[in-house]
């Protein structure tokens, strides 16, 4: 079975004072690249949360994500800043004497429109009961984040199974051409001949001479082996351990052999079934970069 490197997941973990949230995405890379933005809280356990992602999800470019947000009624306690208020109360009383205008009133609608009169003290401290919800937290994200990958792994193999069905095809259509290729081949070689006025020459070596050359135009063993290459394509597919790499190297070796095919068609049929396999084959390669 195939796993995409291309998922998200996300896991939230509410507690009586928290809310956790957990996100990671992932895209394709050929080893783990990983970007984590985490509260400062977390500072000394990120190494341990970037180790498990990297552990859980293998290979990928992977954004990690947490956030704790505070939401019992007593995390976040709001009181006077005494020393601003006082400070600012000076400098109006200044102002006042200075400019021979008076004094406000209402101190209070005064004072409170100033900027940072009022503190906010919030619970920053996680207790290990808070920091356990955090990795519990993140272990479901990156199950989740699996869970996509299989889903987008169940596409690839669609994908793959049906261009490796349209070059079963087109590689099955090669031997309709290849007798009308052989006969032509001859007919060009008697013809060029036949346009050598006076010249004498061994029709038996002749003979012998063409049944070499025509030989190595043969496609016979380049399309056994294409269609072997095929055939471990979509076996490796299947295996509980399907790697990209594998399937990436399978994919190389088809390349060569179309190419070959291609070399050695000396047809115009043939080498238009070639262009089509190779356009199919581009495609493969280009999706077997997504795969685990």
């Amino acid at each position: 079975m195939l796993y995409s490197m291309t998922g998200f997941g996300k896991a939230v973990t509410e507690l009586p004072d928290k809310k956790i949230t957990v996100e990671i995405k992932s895209l394709n890379s050929k080893q783990v690249d990983m970007a984590a933005r985490v509260p400062s809280q977390l500072r000394e356990v990120e190494l341990e949360l970037r180790n498990r992602v990297a552990t859980g999800l293998v290979r990928g470019k992977i954004d990690l994500t947490v956030s704790i947000e505070n939401i019992g009624p007593d995390t976040n306690q709001v009181s006077l800043n005494t020393q601003m208020l006082e400070s600012y109360k000076k400098q109006v009383e200044e102002v006042s004497d200075k400019l021979g205008i008076g004094v406000p009133t209402d101190w209070y609608q005064v004072l409170l429109r100033f900027p940072d009169v009022m503190k906010t003290e919030t619970q920053t401290e996680l207790s290990a009961e808070d920091v356990e919800a955090v990795f519990a937290t993140l272990s479901s994200a990156i199950e989740a984040v699996k869970a996509h990958r299989r889903a987008e792994g169940e596409k690839l193999e669609a994908f793959f199974r049906l261009r490796l069905d349209r070059i079963s095809a087109l590689l099955a259509d090669v031997p309709r051409h290849e007798g009308e290729r052989v006969a032509r081949i001859r007919a060009r070689m008697e013809e060029g001949l036949q346009k050598l006025q006076g010249v004498d020459f061994d029709r038996s070596r002749l003979e012998q001479e063409m049944f070499f050359y025509i030989e190595k135009l043969d496609v016979n063993e380049e399309k056994q082996r294409l269609a072997q290459h095929i055939s471990y394509f979509d076996e490796t597919m299947r295996e509980d351990d399907a790697q990209g790499k594998k399937l990436g190297f399978i994919a190389q070796e088809m390349g060569r052999e179309i190419n070959t095919l291609g070399s050695k068609s000396n047809h115009s049929e043939m080498q238009h079934l070639v262009v089509m396999m190779k356009d199919e084959l581009e495609q493969i390669k280009e999706q077997v970069l997504n795969v685990m």
